[in-house]
């Protein structure tokens, strides 16, 4: 009867570890979309090689009235095609479907939010005053 009630109480905190594992780690927190001009795309890591990138956002984000802040968008890629566009995509403005996880995982990447979809790349437009390189 011990033993029994030994292999239940056991059977229940697996489950319960589970439940908690994939809440932290796998469960979709939030959606969305985000763009901006592409700053990098980079592949690294020390055991688990993951895609990393950096979308610059237009605007500033201040937390204190008068302060400057870049509004820069980190993420990472699991998708080695959707990496690959972006990595030849530099400089341009794109727009990026991403999800949000709770926590990051070392396959997964760095970051808590995945890139899964490319909505749009184009060029950015020359605003009056730039000079282009080399003119």
């Amino acid at each position: 009867m011990k033993r029994k009630i030994i292999l239940i109480a056991g059977f229940i905190v697996v489950i319960l570890l589970a439940i908690f594992f994939w809440w932290r780690y796998y469960f979709v927190f939030g959606e969305g979309v985000k763009a901006g001009t592409l700053n990098f795309v980079v592949r690294k890591g020390y055991i688990f090689k993951t895609w990393e990138g950096r979308l610059i956002q237009e605007g500033f984000k201040t937390p204190l009235p008068g302060a400057m802040q870049s509004n820069e968008f980190e993420f990472s890629i699991t998708n080695d095609s959707i990496a690959a566009v972006l990595e030849r995509s530099g400089g341009r403005f794109v727009e990026l479907r991403y999800r949000e996880y709770l926590h990051p995982l070392p396959w997964r990447g760095m970051s808590n939010y995945v890139v899964i979809e490319i909505l749009e790349v184009q060029d950015v437009p020359a605003r009056p005053g730039n000079i282009p390189y080399g003119e």
